[in-house]
C-alpha cells in the first residue's frame, strides 16, 4: 500500500512539475510587442534607419509573418491523422504521396529550406484522407528545423497514429545557409531517407518506392 502511495505521490508531482513546465514557458512566450521591438533592433544593428518610409512597417510585417511561417508549433500532427476510413475495399497496397512541396527554416542559422517530401505507407486495414499527410509536412515544416529530424518526425507520426505495415519517407530540399552563407554552393540538394517496417526490412518494397518517386 505504502508503495502504491508513493509512486502515486510521485505521479502527482511529475504531473505538477510537467503543468508549472507548460506553464512558465507559455508565461515566457513574447508578446507581438516585444517581437516587433526585436526587428527593430536587428534593422539597427545591421546598419539600417527603421524610421525610413520602406521600414516603419516592417516591424509588423515580419511579426506577422513569423507567425504564419512558424505555425507549426500550434499544431499536433498526430490529431491530423485522427480521422481514418476503414472502408477500402480490401486495398492493402502502397500509397504514396510524391513531390509534396514545402518551406522550412533552419534552426541553426533561421534562413529557409526549400524541397518536396515523398512520403508512401502500406495501409493496415485503414487509411487516412490524403489531404491529412500534406498537413503534417507543413505542420513540421513550419518550424525551426534540421532535414534530419523532420524526415524521422513525418514517418515517425504516420507510423505511431496509423499502425500501418510500414512507412516511408524521403525529402529533397536545399538549404539557404549553404547558398546564401558560408560556402554558398547553389542549387545543391540534401536528400534524406526514414523507412519503418516493410520499408525498412523488404529490399523489394524500398525499391518499389525509390522506383516509384522517380517516375
Amino acid at each position: 500500500m505504502d508503495a502504491i502511495l508513493k509512486n502515486q505521490k510521485h505521479a502527482d508531482t511529475s504531473a505538477k512539475a510537467a503543468a508549472d513546465s507548460a506553464s512558465t514557458s507559455h508565461a515566457a512566450r513574447p508578446d507581438r510587442a516585444e517581437v516587433e521591438e526585436a526587428v527593430l533592433t536587428l534593422l539597427r544593428w545591421v546598419g539600417e534607419d527603421p524610421k525610413r518610409e520602406g521600414l516603419i512597417e516592417t516591424p509588423a510585417r515580419v511579426a506577422k509573418a513569423y507567425a504564419e511561417m512558424f505555425s507549426g508549433y500550434e499544431q499536433d500532427a498526430a490529431e491530423e491523422l485522427g480521422r481514418t476510413f476503414e472502408e477500402v475495399a480490401g486495398y492493402d497496397d502502397i500509397v504514396l504521396m510524391r513531390d509534396l512541396s514545402f518551406h522550412s527554416h533552419c534552426e541553426h542559422h533561421m534562413v529557409p529550406i526549400i524541397g518536396k517530401a515523398h512520403v508512401a505507407y502500406l495501409p493496415d486495414g485503414k487509411v487516412v484522407g490524403l489531404s491529412k499527410i500534406a498537413r503534417v509536412v507543413d505542420i513540421y515544416a513550419r518550424r525551426l528545423q534540421t532535414q534530419e529530424a523532420m524526415t524521422a518526425q513525418i514517418a515517425g507520426v504516420i507510423q505511431d497514429v496509423l499502425q500501418p505495415r510500414g512507412v516511408a519517407v524521403m525529402v529533397e530540399a536545399e538549404h539557404m545557409c549553404m547558398a546564401m552563407r558560408g560556402i554558398r554552393k547553389q542549387g545543391s540538394t540534401t536528400i534524406t531517407t526514414r523507412f519503418t517496417g516493410e520499408f525498412r526490412n523488404n529490399n523489394e518494397e524500398q525499391q518499389r518506392f525509390l522506383s516509384l518517386i522517380r517516375g
